[in-house]
Order: C-alpha cells, then sequence, then structure tokens
C-alpha cells in the first residue's frame, strides 16, 4: 500500500501531497469523513512518507493536479522497515482501548469515550519526547469524536504549540463533535465516500453472490469499511443478508401487537450477529462490537423506510433493497414522504441511543412501536 494507491480520496491526498513538496506540514489535522473510506489507511501511508529517511519524488507526475511532483516512503530504509514490522518508535496510534494500560486502568472495560487518562499517557507524555529513528513523531487518534472535553482540553496547549517534530491526526467522523477550539488548531482534510461501483467490485473478489455484493455496496452508502465487515460477516455465516430479507418484511407488515414479541427477535438477531462479529475482530471491545451489531439492524430498517420514501418523490432512483421492491412499493403507498421522514428521524434517534448505551430492548422496542405508529413514550 502507497498513497498512490489510497482510491477515490484524490483531493485528500493532492493536499498532502502539496503541503509535503511545499514543506510545510502542519502539526495537526483532522481527517473528517465517513467510517470506512479510508481514513485510517491514509494517514498510515502519510505518516510513513513524514518518518521516511529517503522519501522518494517522482517529478511532475501527470497523475497529480497540475502535474506537481509526487512523494512516497522508499520502503527500504530502517525507518519504513519497523514501520512495516508494526514496530516505529516514532509512530503511535491512540485508541479508546488503551484505556487498560493506563497507570491507573488494568481492568477498567473500554470506555464510550476516549478518556483524558488515555490521551495524557500515550500521547501528551510521548509529544515531549524527541523521535528516535526518525525527524518526526506521527500520532494518530481514532474515533477522535469520542474524545470528551476534558480530553479535547488537555490537547489545546499540544495543539497550539507542538514541538516541531510532531505530526497529529485526528480522524473524525463527526465534526460536531469536537470543540471550536480544537477544529481551528488543525488543518481539515475532507474524505468523501466511495463510488457504489468500486466497492462492488472489491466485494465480488471477496466471492459472495451478486445480490448480496449489490446490496452491501448500497447499504454502506459510500463506506468500503462498513460493506467489507458486512460482507466479511456473510462469509463467516452470520447471515445477514438472509436476516435483512426477513426484516423488511416484518417492518412492512408491522402491527402494534407484534411489537413485543418482533423486539424480542430483534434482539436476538443482533446478539447472533455480535457473536459473529467478535469472531472476525477479536480485537474490537464486545461493547462495541454489540454496538455495531444494533447499529447495523437498525441501519437496515433506515434503509427500507429510505427506499419507500425515495419511490414516492424520484421512483426512477435504484434502491437499496432492490431484491423486494414489492414489498417496498407497499410501504410506499401506505404512507407518504413526510411519515416515511419523521421515521427515519425516530430511527436516527435510535442510533443515538445505541451510542449513549441505553438499554437494547428497550430501543428495539421503542424503535418498532415508533413504526407501529405508537406514541407511548416521548424523549
Amino acid at each position: 500500500m502507497a498513497l498512490k494507491d489510497v482510491f477515490c480520496q484524490d483531493g485528500a491526498v493532492g493536499l498532502l501531497q502539496r503541503a509535503f513538496a511545499a514543506g510545510r506540514v502542519p502539526h495537526a489535522y483532522i481527517f473528517a469523513g465517513p467510517e470506512g473510506v479510508g481514513k485510517f489507511k491514509t494517514a498510515a501511508e502519510w505518516a510513513g512518507l513524514l518518518l521516511c529517511r529517503n522519501p522518494v519524488v517522482e517529478k511532475g507526475r501527470p497523475q497529480t493536479p497540475g502535474g506537481a511532483d509526487w512523494a512516497e516512503s522508499c520502503g527500504s530504509c530502517e525507518s519504513c522497515r519497523a514501520l512495516a514490522a508494526d514496530a516505529h518508535p516514532d509512530f503511535n496510534t491512540v485508541y479508546k482501548e488503551l484505556i487498560e494500560f493506563t497507570e491507573d486502568g488494568k481492568g477498567k472495560k473500554p470506555p464510550l469515550d476516549l478518556p483524558i487518562d488515555v490521551i495524557r499517557e500515550f500521547l501528551i507524555q510521548k509529544v515531549s519526547t524527541r523521535p528516535t529513528l526518525s525527524d518526526r513523531k506521527v500520532f494518530i487518534v481514532r474515533e477522535a469524536e469520542k474524545l470528551n472535553i476534558s480530553s479535547q482540553n488537555s490537547l489545546l496547549k499540544v495543539l497550539e504549540e507542538p514541538p516541531k517534530y510532531c505530526c497529529i491526526i485526528l480522524l473524525c467522523t463527526r465534526m460536531e463533535q469536537l470543540l471550536p477550539t480544537t477544529k481551528s488548531r488543525c488543518q481539515v482534510v475532507r474524505f468523501g465516500p466511495i463510488d457504489e461501483e468500486i466497492i462492488l467490485g472489491k466485494l465480488k473478489e471477496m466471492g459472495i453472490g451478486q445480490d448480496q455484493c449489490r446490496y452491501f455496496a448500497r447499504l454502506a452508502q459510500g463506506s468500503l469499511g462498513l460493506a467489507h465487515q458486512w460482507t466479511a460477516l456473510e462469509l463467516a455465516e452470520a447471515n445477514l443478508y438472509q436476516t435483512k430479507k426477513e426484516m423488511v418484511a416484518s417492518v412492512v407488515g408491522l402491527e402494534f401487537a407484534d411489537v413485543p414479541e418482533y423486539a424480542e427477535k430483534l434482539q436476538a438477531k443482533s446478539k447472533k450477529l455480535a457473536a459473529a462479529w467478535a469472531t472476525i475482530e477479536p480485537s474490537t471491545s464486545r461493547t462495541d462490537i454489540n454496538r455495531k451489531a444494533a447499529k447495523s439492524l437498525v441501519g437496515i430498517v433506515i434503509s427500507v423506510l429510505y427506499d419507500a420514501m425515495k419511490l414516492s418523490v424520484t421512483p426512477n432512483e435504484p434502491l437499496i433493497n432492490f431484491d423486494q421492491k414489492g414489498s417496498i412499493e407497499n410501504l410506499a403507498a401506505r404512507l407518504g414522504p413526510e411519515p416515511l421522514a419523521e421515521k427515519i428521524a425516530d430511527c436516527y434517534r435510535m442510533l443515538r441511543w445505541i451510542e449513549a448505551a441505553v438499554n437494547e430492548r428497550l430501543i428495539f422496542e421503542q424503535l418498532l412501536f415508533n413504526l407501529a405508529g405508537s406514541d407511548t413514550m416521548t424523549v
């Protein structure tokens, strides 16, 4: 992998290349964009270039906007070899699961947010020591949208007056979660969704059926990472595609009296999906995997409502649930665009509940009551 191999993010990579060519690399970045569009891969390759002892520069590369120079890490110096072996002393990835390795964190479960102890011990304290193998030190902070206020405030001095050798990259899916003071001290690099056909091609290489490939590519809404995870689950016999087909039929015909029983079934499906997810991502905390599973099921419901609304307004647009168009047409005939939009908003509220660790059974019940037309709970 190299920066030239990062696909569908020409704007982001081009901005980085221009900064390197001008010798004006900012001390702090925010890589902002949806989950699974290549932010971490780009950050890792950018770090490799910044840490490389002998960068290779291609003069006037035609593929570069304006025919500018293009730089890549050499891949063979001591720094590149250490990075490839995951043993580079000047490259640091910071994430919330590191809480277990902080001074007072032994035995603690991974938190919902990115706590100040992790930022202090794995970033702020390490920033003060000079690089040992390269001329720079690079820190990549994953899920920066989960930095709590204390964590962000602790970062401000480092972001405002960093050592010249330091580069900090915050990976963020929700910019609104960052304080204005944090954003003002960083250069924002925007990452966009990946083209559906590119995602489709990657999924076909994994060896699942055409319908599954097309569905997961569309459900992912431009996120190759999410589409890849769902496909891996399908290969792990989690039966997510079959689950979605059952869910579409159930959502379209949902009655008020069916809600308690179906909420229980949905919770069981979520647990089964989470168990399969744990086998393909063993390093991810079980709490986060449970959230991913629940959010995936809610995402399927959103896709059904979105398809129905789209069918009412722009009937020629392709559907996510293209393989169950009849069910979508029935839902669109029963509900107009405005009620569908309200139900979609309710679903997004359930996604926020999942992030806030609300009881899963309560989430599914409220989701289904909203779909069945009940207003039994006000939030």
